[in-house]
């Protein structure tokens, strides 16, 4: 996700966003050009009073007084419909869109593969579909908006000025140029000091989630001083980058304020001059003035829109890179529903790498799962054991080679109907922040309470969810905070025969329990696992010993297969692993 684009670029993905609000944003141009030219007027009509007065005081009348006080009246009243307009409807239209760009994001998010998320920080995704894209809700709605009115007033201005003195309007707008290429070489560095801004603070929200939500090994290991100078480290950092950007900025100001001084000494010496030779009048040197600070006002609110310019930028091409991660599983344009399966699996010849640093995992296996067989699979860490598993989902795409599910390949099956007869039991069990029925429910959408209480009972959960303090309505905190492993374990079952998949997943689902909670979970695995195709990792062998066929993994592929007895009459690996833990225990 470090690419990075041009203006043109992010532009060119950004505008596409306008396009639902289009009538609302013509309405806002609107209403920006009805009060650019209400504040142009008042000029005008100053230089008509200050001149009939000075050149013929006879004709200056009350009707006078009275038509000018009107007309500017009736300005206003238009200025303020048109400004509430501009401030109302045309911020909500920037917070639409920064609403729609979020969905975007996190759509993109949930297809993208686990290889993304192996390799990116959470702290950094949650800052870019959350604190960068604040930015775009002021920069959606200010950008159009103070770009048109700079540019009416710019055009008009010099129009108006053109009329009253050819000379002295040129003697202004030479300053122009000048200052508007030193700006935007400015502008170039502030907005690189705001990316660095943007990805230190994604850091340090990475930071402190990780010591967080590890709070507990933090304490236990005594820590404490080593997080917080990592934390200072990141803090400082932060600090240092705001010092440069504020510089910039700094830098930025003092520098247009100085062409500013020069625009309005420009003014007062060569406008003085051309006063006192008679060419040109007083009340057309008052307007000429008013319209330098109309213009001069124009500058600096552009100006000062440029910090907001370059958050807003900024905000968009972290935006953009995220959604130009590529998705790399995918359905295919011809992958058709898998309503219900056998649960027949086969791989052909698959060689597995990972895609971003090209370790192989396993080359050219060759594997038969038979419907509703239960096969377990044992080996040495680092093995392929959980990848392999993964790859019947397709968390991860097989390098080469194919697995077919009921004889056919799963690329040609949409992946929600693949994933939705698949069931995962993992040691690591996650759980959303919520209440013990919600987790449950999570394993098929609109479940009844009746069918959660079944699940549970199936899962061998209902009894210790009844004694909880509010039964299934209890809040079970953050990642389930508040329940043993073997209460969460249970509930991820529970929520596994909600789901009732034809395919069952067990990724060391009892690895990390103590006895008691072993043995009640492996009666609901059990009982999970009747009639169902089921593939079991395991590094407890006596969780095995009932599979209908073992599996020996090792990085030269599958060096063993057979059942316990088999195995243990082989005396190979198998049978060297079994002899270790019965030592161990």
């Amino acid at each position: 996700m470090k690419k990075q684009y041009t203006s043109g670029e992010l532009f060119a993905k950004f505008l596409p966003y306008f396009k639902p609000y289009r009538h609302i944003l013509f309405f806002d141009l609107l209403c920006a050009a009805m009060t650019t030219v209400c504040e142009l007027v008042l000029p005008m009509i100053m230089r008509y009073i200050t001149n009939v007065a000075l050149i013929d005081l006879s004709s200056f009348s009350m009707e006078i007084i009275i038509r000018m006080a009107l007309l500017y009246l009736l300005l206003r009243i238009i200025d303020c419909l048109g400004s509430y307009y501009m401030a109302g409807v045309g911020h909500i239209m920037g917070a639409r869109i920064e609403t729609d760009m979020r969905r975007d994001a996190y759509r993109h998010l949930l297809k993208l593969s686990d290889t993304f998320y192996n390799n990116t920080k959470v702290g950094q995704i949650m800052g870019r579909i959350t604190n960068d894209l604040f930015e775009v809700t002021e920069f959606s709605h200010h950008c159009p908006e103070e770009f048109f009115i700079a540019a009416i007033k710019a055009v008009v201005s010099f129009v108006i000025l053109v009329r009253i003195h050819v000379w002295l309007t040129i003697i202004i707008f030479l300053i122009v140029p000048v200052m508007a290429v030193v700006c935007m070489k400015l502008n170039f560095k502030m907005r690189g000091a705001f990316r660095r801004q943007r990805e230190q603070i994604g850091e340090l929200n990475a930071r402190i989630e990780d010591s967080l939500l590890g709070q507990k090994v933090v304490k236990a290991f005594t820590n404490e001083d080593r997080e917080l100078e990592k934390f200072e480290q990141d803090n400082q950092k932060f600090l240092s980058i705001k010092k440069v950007t504020y510089r910039l900025m700094a830098a930025f100001n003092v520098t247009t304020k100085g062409f500013e001084g020069a625009m309005y000494l420009a003014v007062i010496l060569a406008g003085s001059l051309f006063l006192y030779y008679r060419q040109i009048e007083p009340g057309d040197l008052i307007a000429y003035i008013m319209y330098v600070t109309t213009l001069i006002t124009t500058i600096r609110r552009i100006i000062e829109f440029a910090e907001q310019f370059q958050r807003g930028m900024t905000g968009i091409e972290r935006f953009v890179q995220i959604m130009d991660s590529d998705i790399e599983i995918f359905d295919e344009p011809d992958a058709v529903e898998l309503l219900q399966t056998k649960g027949e699996i086969q791989f052909d010849n698959v060689t597995f790498e990972y895609p971003d640093d090209h370790n192989q995992v396993f080359s050219n296996l060759n594997l038969e799962i038979h419907a509703g067989e239960k096969v377990a699979i044992v080996g040495p860490s680092g093995g392929g054991k959980t990848t392999l598993c993964n790859m019947i989902p397709r968390f991860y795409e097989a390098t080469s080679g194919s697995i077919r599910l009921d004889g056919r390949d799963i690329r040609e099956y949409t992946l929600k109907s693949l994933r939705g007869n698949i069931g995962i039991v993992q040691q690591d069990v996650y759980l959303f922040s919520g209440t013990v029925f919600e987790n449950i429910a999570y394993g098929r959408e609109n479940a009844s309470r009746d069918e959660v209480i079944e699940a549970a009972k199936k899962a061998g959960a209902h009894e210790f969810i009844s004694e909880l303090k509010d039964g299934y309505d209890t809040y079970v905190g953050e990642r389930g905070v508040k329940l043993s492993g073997g209460q969460k374990q249970r509930i991820s079952i529970a929520r596994v025969f909600l789901k009732n998949p034809q395919i069952i997943i067990l990724d060391e689902a009892t690895s990390a329990l103590d006895n008691e909670s072993e043995f009640a979970v492996a009666r609901s695995l059990a009982k999970l696992s009747e009639g169902r195709t089921t593939l079991t990792i395991a590094h407890r062998l006596s969780s095995i010993r009932n599979a209908d066929r073992i599996l020996v993994l090792t990085e030269e592929g599958i060096v063993e297969e057979g059942n316990h007895e088999t195995l243990l009459e082989r005396k190979g690996i198998y049978y060297q692993f079994y002899t270790l833990a019965n030592e161990l225990k």
